[in-house]
């Protein structure tokens, strides 16, 4: 057997996504976001799969707000 060791790449989460035909869209503020202005550094992007687009909230939240997608 080899003294070489041998190094296993292991999978991560940060890789390339999957490029959408159109591109993508900006969907903006959650509803939580637009009533808490002064928080706005804390937002998360979140994807929305029906619009085909990015909105912005915090992390807790799972609703998209222009479909009401709750699924990603």
């Amino acid at each position: 057997m080899d003294d070489e060791k041998k190094t296993i790449k292991f999978p991560i989460s940060k890789t390339i996504p999957k490029r959408s035909p159109g591109g993508f869209r900006e969907l903006g503020l959650s509803h939580l976001a637009q009533t808490l202005p002064d928080i706005q550094p804390n937002l998360k992007g979140h994807w929305c799969s029906r619009c085909n687009g990015i909105w912005y909230g915090y992390s807790g939240e799972c609703e998209c707000p222009v479909c009401g997608n709750r699924n990603g």
